[in-house]
């Protein structure tokens, strides 16, 4: 069974960038990876403060929330 990650972002160049080089290196056969464009599904930043995200970009992996660089707060997408 696969883990499911999930990658929250906003679209900004840090978060694009964060993309690119952390969410698509995950082995495809290990993990389940959804993207979510905080800026595009602000419905779903409650789901991520929820999980623990405070800012973007971040991965959550089993309960886990690794904050990547520094895009933007949550408070700055809402």
């Amino acid at each position: 069974m696969k883990t499911k990650a999930r990658f929250y972002h906003a679209g900004c160049p840090v978060c694009i960038s964060a993309e690119q080089s952390v969410a698509a290196s995950l082995d495809p056969t290990r993990f389940d990876v959804e993207v979510i464009h905080l800026g595009q599904a602000k419905e779903r930043i409650r789901e991520a403060e929820q999980l623990g995200v405070v800012s973007v970009p971040a991965l959550v992996l089993n309960d886990a929330v690794f904050h990547i660089n520094h895009g933007a707060d949550l408070t700055a997408i809402k």
